[in-house]
């Protein structure tokens, strides 16, 4: 990463969804499909890129919903990871979130996804509940997602 130039965030365009579904299937067991990106890009959902020139660093997907913004999907790119750039990320979906009036952000994460829920916890949220069987999973075949929240 150029040291230089601070990551910005820009709008995701279809264009992108190439460049976003290789970071995706490279960080995640079960990734979401290119129609999953297409169909938020086309449902006026929050799409964001995290860049820094040349590089894509990551992206965060975000649904509002009233006063409620939901994470639905933040990811940086396996090369860039252990850098603090997960939490620069979080931390600009959560500001975006407040500039747009939303009161509180909620997410799913993976009981297995220990990093995860270490940087959730560090950045504010809290377990508020649990969705049984919620992500796929290939040895118990499902798996829990635990629903977090943050008050912004």
């Amino acid at each position: 990463m150029n040291t230089l130039l601070a990551p910005q965030l820009r709008d995701m365009k279809p264009a992108d969804v190439d460049a976003v579904l290789s970071i995706e299937q490279s960080v995640h067991a079960h990734p979401w499909t290119r129609g999953n990106f297409s169909d938020a890009l086309a449902s006026g959902y929050v799409c964001k890129i995290y860049e820094t020139t040349p590089a894509m660093l990551g992206f965060v997907v975000l649904m509002p919903a009233l006063d409620e913004m939901h994470l639905l999907d933040i990811s940086i790119a396996a090369e860039h990871q252990r850098q603090g750039l997960g939490r620069r990320l979080l931390d600009e979906a959560m500001q975006l979130a407040r500039g747009t009036g939303m009161r509180r952000m909620l997410l799913e994460v993976r009981p297995s996804n220990l990093a995860a829920i270490a940087l959730y916890r560090a950045a504010g949220f809290s377990e508020i509940g649990r969705r049984r069987g919620y992500y796929p999973a290939a040895a118990a075949g499902r798996e829990d997602a635990i629903v977090m929240e943050c008050v912004l």
